[in-house]
Formats: C-alpha cells, sequence, structure tokens
C-alpha cells in the first residue's frame, strides 16, 4: 500500500498511566505500529477520524475534542464541544460530514453536533434521552445508548441500546434539525445490541449483540415513512464453543468490505468472517485467541492483511497476518504495551 499511516489509539487516563492518545506510525507491510507519543485526554474512550484524514476525533470527560492531523501525522487540537451530558462512549460521522453523533452508555443519551467546515466541532443540534426499562440483569437494566449512527440515505439515525434491547430508527431532516422517532428493532430480551456497521453500497447493516453473543445481517432500503429492514442472517460471534462469560465487545469491516473481524471478551478471541458482498451473508473461517484480554476493539490494516488486537486488561496491542484460504491467525511479533487502550483508527495521512 502507497502513502504513510498513522495509528491512533484512545485510552482511559484516570489512573495516570495513559495521557490519552497515543500516536503510532504504521508499518503496513509488516503489519505493525511503531510508537512515537502520546496526547492529553481526559478518558479518550472512543476515537473516529474524517473520511480525508484531515481530522481526529475522540471522546473527552465533557463531550468531544477535535484535532488537525498533519502530513506527518502529528496532531495539534483544534477544539472541544461540551456534549452537557455523562461521557460518551462512541463516536461516528456522517457521509456528508455535516454531522457528529454521540453515543452515551451512562446516561442513555444520542446527541448530535454540528461540524464545521475546518472540521472543528460546533454546537448541539439535538439529542434524545432513551427511557424504559430492560430486564433486571445487572449490567442491562435502564437505557445504555451504545452505537448511534446515520443511515448511509442520510434520511435516518439509528441508534443501538444494549440496556433496553433495542434500535431506535429517527427520521432527521436537516431543514429541522430534529430527531422523530418512526421505527425501532425490537431485539431479543437480554441480548444487548452494541453496535452495528453498514456496508458501503447502503444495502446491508450488522448488529452485533453483546450478551447473545452473534451478528445480525439486515437487508436495508430507503422508506418514506421509515426504512424497509429484514433480517436475514443470525450467525455466532464464536462458532460453537463458546464460555458463558463470553461478551461480544467489538466488530470491524475490512477496506474491501469482504471479511468482517469482531472480537469477543471473555473468550478472549477475534472471528474473521468472509462476507459475500451481493448477498450480504458471512461465512465464519476462524474463532481464535489474541494473547491478550478483552479486545475492546479490533483494528484492520489498510492492506487487509493485517490487523491488530486493542486489549485493554491486559494494556497490550498484539498483532496478527490473516490467511484467508487456510482460516488462521499468525500472530506477527511482540505485543507493544499501552495503558487501557480502547479504541483504534488507522488514517493515511500522505499519499
Amino acid at each position: 500500500m502507497k502513502g504513510k499511516y498513522m495509528a491512533y489509539v484512545g485510552s482511559y487516563s484516570y489512573s495516570g498511566q495513559a495521557k490519552g492518545i497515543t500516536v503510532y506510525d504504521v508499518d503496513v507491510e509488516n503489519g505493525r505500529f511503531i510508537e512515537r507519543c502520546e496526547v492529553e485526554v481526559d478518558n479518550a474512550s472512543y476515537i473516529t477520524s474524517s473520511s480525508d484524514g484531515k481530522t481526529l476525533y475522540s471522546i473527552t470527560d465533557t463531550g468531544v475534542i477535535s484535532f488537525r492531523i498533519h502530513e506527518n501525522g502529528s496532531i495539534t487540537r483544534l477544539n472541544s464541544a461540551n456534549i452537557k451530558g455523562m461521557r460518551g462512549c462512541h463516536l461516528s460521522i456522517d457521509n456528508s460530514e455535516k454531522y457528529i453523533f454521540v453515543s452515551g452508555y451512562h446516561d442513555g443519551k444520542c446527541t448530535v453536533l454540528r461540524l464545521n467546515k475546518d472540521g472543528s466541532v460546533g454546537e448541539i443540534v439535538t439529542s434524545v434521552f432513551h427511557k424504559g426499562l430492560g430486564s433486571v440483569a445487572e449490567r442491562n437494566f435502564r437505557p445504555h445508548v451504545s452505537c448511534s449512527r446515520r443511515t448511509p440515505d442520510g434520511k435516518y439515525i439509528m441508534v443501538a441500546d444494549l440496556g433496553i434491547d433495542q434500535v431506535k430508527i429517527y427520521r432527521f431532516d436537516e431543514k429541522v434539525e430534529e430527531m422523530i422517532l418512526v421505527d425501532s428493532i425490537r431485539c431479543e430480551r437480554e441480548s444487548a445490541p452494541k453496535c452495528f456497521r453498514f456496508s458501503s453500497d447502503g444495502k446491508f447493516f450488522y448488529l452485533l449483540y453483546e450478551l447473545k453473543n452473534v451478528i445480525d445481517v439486515f437487508t436495508y432500503e430507503t422508506g418514506e415513512r421509515q426504512p424497509k429492514i429484514e433480517k436475514i442472517q443470525t450467525i455466532s460471534t464464536t462458532g460453537p464453543k463458546r464460555s458463558q462469560l463470553t461478551a461480544a465487545s467489538s466488530m470491524r469491516m475490512a477496506h474491501d468490505e469482504k471479511h468482517l473481524f469482531c472480537g469477543n471478551a471473555g473468550d478472549d478471541s477475534v472471528s474473521v468472517y468472509k462476507r459475500d458482498q451481493n448477498t450480504g451473508l458471512l461465512e465464519l473461517l476462524c474463532c481464535l485467541p489474541i494473547s491478550g484480554s478483552y479486545p475492546k476493539d479490533v483494528s484492520a490494516f489498510p492492506d487487509d492483511k493485517h490487523i491488530a488486537s486493542i486489549n485493554h486488561e491486559t494494556g497490550s496491542i498484539t498483532f496478527f497476518n490473516v490467511d484467508y484460504e487456510k482460516g488462521l491467525l499468525i500472530m506477527n511479533g511482540i505485543e507493544l504495551r499501552v495503558n487501557e487502550p480502547n479504541s483504534c483508527t488507522i488514517v493515511k495521512v500522505r499519499n
């Protein structure tokens, strides 16, 4: 792969051992990260970047912070914005890059903020608090918004709530800039829908369940009042063998969208799936250990030949070559140590 790539890893900083974001040069050919420096951010629980690779966004205690990404990969602070709520757990940007969506696990809130032309974060546009009760289970008995994304057609915002076992669907009109509830996917009780990702063509989306330990595959079509959604597959995150303590923890798609990766806490493994781009269906190729605990994120390298597992509990990043034909993950050198990592994004900074 030609070009210069950087990796940015967000960590909790409340223990004082990590500053917040660790900056790495990416060795694409060998599938490794090379540490450069750390940047102070209060509890960077999730990070993401703009599609042009010029802006980095991170959760911080009070809301969202933005950074300019320079051609050499270094980052400098642009601004921060308060979300007027508890610290978020997930960020996403819509295809038009007009808005950023903040998911609030602790307060069950989805917040939409405007993005300025220079990439900095603007004012709050709208927000919703979820209400209701889930099961009597310890973790999911009240709203916990864990993932929010605008649909590829730009008409709706989908919000996964693992506390009340629903994915709520809101109409979002840019003229009014309000979220109006039009539908919801009511998931199995105590399944905990954690996160979802759309294919780039907008025809399919993949919903990961933290407690049920499956991925549901849905078709998606634009509707007049609400989208047309149909479930076409349910597939295990680990295969037939799994511990009762397993919790699906992360999901990423390969850049060419021919494969999908899923991290499993408790089981401490990563599953690799083959994805049919025409039908959207998944086929499990392997589920193998990641030599660490709690793979809170999985990041695919730009060549899709390597992955990095972001292991929260062991404070490490482990690297693997992926052999899709044989269904193998082959460990690629020693682990990298990083305190309490949560999220990783790889960005192309120069051609």
